[in-house]
């Protein structure tokens, strides 16, 4: 298995679980959707979680109350991104240890 990947999927699930939560609390008062940086892993190999920021922007005034300022569009197609990297990540982590199986059967 790729450390590389594996680093990766580590990030991906920390965004997607980010994600999760400003759809989660898309109706709570006053909520500051939050979103994920990355950078890339030591030696620039994988990739890994540099901070997780809060948003500073406001919600929008409802009855004189602050609502979430949580974009669910945008939060859908950050997850649907997210979603295919982690897809491909496991793809290649599969791909890697059907090759490292038939190496072995070949040498048995």
């Amino acid at each position: 298995m790729s450390d590389t990947n594996l680093s990766a999927l580590s990030a991906l699930g920390t965004t997607q679980q980010v994600s999760a939560n400003n759809i989660a609390n898309v109706n709570t008062e006053e909520f500051r959707s939050s979103s994920v940086v990355l950078e890339s892993g030591p030696g620039d190999q994988g990739v890994r979680v540099a901070a997780i920021r809060e948003s500073t922007n406001p919600g929008p005034m409802i009855n004189g109350v602050e609502m979430s300022n949580t974009d669910i569009g945008r939060e859908m197609v950050d997850m649907i991104q997210t979603g295919r990297a982690f897809s491909a990540n496991t793809t290649f982590i599969r791909a890697s240890e059907e090759m490292t199986g038939h190496l072995l059967n070949m040498i048995a």
